[in-house]
C-alpha cells in the first residue's frame, strides 16, 4: 500500500475472502496494490495472484509489487469485464477467490488532470483508461453532444439526481456560448442552478457520478464481471465485492440474490405442497453487508459508504 491511500474494509477483506495459502486468487480492481499485497501475504510463496486493472497509472504503480512478488503476481491492463479471457490467457480458469473494490481510487480523485473531482480545476475528463489505446469518450464529449433528454436520464439514472433535467437544461444553454471544458465549469453551473443544496454535500456531487458511470459503462462492466467471477470459482471458492453507492449494491445484491435462492413458486404450483429442492451451488458468506466501523471512518472518510459483500462456491455432495 503507497502512501496517500488507504484500502477499505482491509481487514474485513482478509477476514471474508480467507485467501489459503497455494491458492489461486484474482484482485480484479489493484488500484494502489493495498488488497493485493494483503492477499499476496495470506498466500504463501506458492500461492498465485493476478491482478488487473483498466487504469494505466495503475498498473505503472503496480511495477514495484512485481518486483517483491515475483513469479506470484501477474498484473494486466484491462477492465473485469475482460476476467474470462484474462484467466484463460493466465493458464487458471478456476480460481479460488476474487475480489472487486468498485468506484474510483484515492489517486484518481486527487489528480486534477484526471477530471474526477469537482475539489480541482481540470480537464473534464473521467476516463477510467485514458491510455492512447482507449477509444472512450471524455466527460466533456458526452456534456457538449448530448442532447437535454439524454443528459437528463444520465443525471436521475446514474446519479440519482432528482433536479437532472433543470441541469440538463442549462447546461445545453451554456455550452452554446462556450463549451465545457473543464471540471470547475461544470462545477460552478451546478452551484448556480442548485444553490440550496444540502449541507455539506456539494451540488455537483451526483453530477459528477453520473457522468463519470456513464463514461465508463460502470454498471454494465460491473454485471458481466461478476457474472464471469461466480462461474469460475472453484468448490469453496469465494467472492467479495466492495460497493460504494446504491446502484452499484443493488446489481451485487440482486445477482447474489439470484444465485443463492430458488425462484418462487408461482400459478398452480404456488399452491401445492412444496417439493424437495435441489441444493443451491452458491450460498452467502454473510446474510447482511459489512459495513466499515467508526474508526475507520474517522481514519478514511471515504470509506462511509463502503458496503461489502461476499459469496461462496458450495461443494457438490
Amino acid at each position: 500500500m503507497e502512501t496517500g491511500h488507504i484500502s477499505v474494509l482491509a481487514t474485513e477483506v482478509m477476514t471474508y475472502l480467507a485467501p489459503k495459502p497455494g491458492g489461486v486468487y484474482v484482485d480484479a480492481t489493484f488500484g494502489a496494490g493495498g488488497h493485493s499485497r494483503a492477499i499476496l501475504d495470506a498466500l504463501g510463496k506458492n500461492g498465485k495472484l493476478l491482478a488487473l486493472d483498466r487504469d494505466p497509472d495503475a498498473i505503472v504503480r503496480g511495477e514495484k509489487l512485481l518486483k517483491l512478488y515475483p513469479g506470484q503476481l501477474t498484473i494486466k491492463h484491462t477492465s473485469f469485464q475482460n476476467l474470462g479471457d484474462a484467466l484463460i490467457e493466465w493458464g487458471e480458469e478456476q480460481i479460488d477467490g476474487i475480489l472487486f473494490d468498485l468506484g474510483i481510487s484515492s489517486y484518481q480523485i486527487d489528480q486534477p488532470e484526471r477530471g474526477f473531482s469537482f475539489r480541482f480545476d481540470g480537464p473534464l475528463d473521467m476516463r477510467m483508461d485514458h491510455s492512447l489505446s482507449s477509444n472512450s469518450k471524455t466527460a466533456a464529449d458526452l456534456v457538449n453532444s448530448m442532447s437535454e433528454r439524454e443528459l437528463s436520464d444520465i443525471f436521475f439514472k446514474y446519479g440519482e439526481e432528482s433536479r437532472g433535467r433543470k441541469i440538463a437544461r442549462a447546461i445545453v444553454c451554456d455550452r452554446e456560448k462556450k463549451p465545457f471544458t473543464t471540471t470547475a465549469q461544470l462545477a460552478r453551473l451546478a452551484q448556480r442552478v442548485i444553490p440550496n443544496h444540502k449541507k455539506g454535500i456539494h451540488p455537483a456531487t451526483k453530477i459528477f457520478q453520473g457522468l463519470r458511470i456513464a463514461v465508463n459503462g460502470e454498471l454494465d462492466q460491473l454485471q458481466k464481471g461478476i457474472d464471469i467471477a461466480i462461474n469460475s470459482l472453484n468448490h469453496n471458492g469465494r467472492l467479495a465485492v466492495i460497493s460504494f453507492h446504491s446502484l452499484e449494491d443493488r446489481i451485487v445484491k440482486q445477482t447474489f440474490k439470484k444465485v443463492t435462492t430458488h425462484p418462487p413458486l408461482t400459478g398452480p404450483a404456488a399452491l401445492l405442497p412444496q417439493p424437495k429442492l435441489p441444493p443451491l451451488p452458491f450460498s452467502l458468506v454473510c446474510k447482511k453487508p459489512i459495513i466499515p466501523n467508526r474508526d475507520e471512518i474517522q481514519q478514511n472518510p471515504r470509506s462511509r459508504s463502503a458496503k461489502l459483500r461476499v459469496l461462496t462456491r458450495v461443494p457438490s455432495s
